[in-house]
């Protein structure tokens, strides 16, 4: 039986046999997120987690060509504040927060580029599947100029140290899926979109049919495991990186795609 499906144009929702499924849905933009996706993306969460009948959730991207490339850049452009990135980042942590919590295991599908907010997208899922034309990274230090939220931090730590961390951030390098599989940002590779969705369908009908509590408290039990720094802990280096001219300079040669001129301020 299939429930009604609550989707947007750009973020389709749709709930059948008990595994709900959430595609981000431009792919013109390499499925980019608006800041009204990820509050939907948030909404779904708790929605689910109120809905006994949804056994589990996969998170896709439309096409082959991204599984999502985070945030929709150009939004940034309203940023004339601190507070405006401070609200920035706490929302990104309220909404990454949510889909972490979210009481069913979530399986990333993951064709094409995961990058920055989309691979943190991808860090919070249960299970991440991806093709072999996989990427995933946060090549932020060659792009924007930006930081990760603390969550986003503390969660890649998480999966993959603190080196490893360090080596994906400073290099600004995507990883090829081999890699990922190797390093922990992927559990399984498959060869191709086909076979990705079809595995994850399986997936998601096997942990389905497992016992449901005994699934939600192994999944809160890690979580509550893992330091999380806190919004208050990170602010000053929010700011720092939100706030520098080089971020501005960043967020400029991005959008008329030309190479930035980075300063150190």
């Amino acid at each position: 039986m299939t429930a009604p499906v609550a989707s947007t144009e750009d973020l389709i929702y749709s709930v059948e046999d008990g595994i709900a499924r959430l595609t981000f849905n431009r792919p013109q933009a390499r499925n980019a997120l608006t800041f009204a996706m990820y509050e939907q993306m948030a909404a779904i969460c708790e929605t689910i987690n109120n809905d006994r009948s949804i056994k589990a959730m996969i998170l896709t991207g439309a096409g082959d060509k991204a599984f999502a490339s985070g945030t929709d850049i150009s939004q940034f452009r309203a940023f004339k504040t601190a507070q405006d990135a401070l609200d920035y980042e706490a929302r990104i942590d309220r909404v990454l927060g949510a889909l972490e919590a979210c009481r069913v295991p979530t399986i990333a599908a993951i064709a094409g580029a995961c990058t920055g907010g989309g691979a943190g997208i991808a860090a919070c899922c249960d299970i991440r599947i991806g093709t072999e034309t996989t990427r995933m990274g946060f090549p932020i230090a060659r792009t924007l100029g930006n930081c990760l939220s603390m969550s986003n931090i503390s969660r890649l730590v998480a999966l993959v140290g603190p080196a490893r961390t360090k080596d994906l951030i400073f290099k600004a390098r995507l990883v090829e899926a081999p890699e990922a599989l190797a390093l922990g940002l992927l559990n399984e590779v498959v060869p191709d979109v086909a076979t990705l969705q079809r595995r994850a369908d399986e997936t998601a009908k096997l942990v389905a049919s497992h016992a449901p509590i005994t699934l939600e408290v192994t999944k809160e039990a890690v979580r509550r495991i893992r330091r999380t720094l806190t919004r208050d802990e990170g602010e000053e280096l929010i700011l720092r990186a939100y706030m520098s001219e080089d971020f501005r300079e960043g967020m400029d040669a991005f959008l008329n795609k030309r190479s930035p001129n980075w300063k150190g301020k």
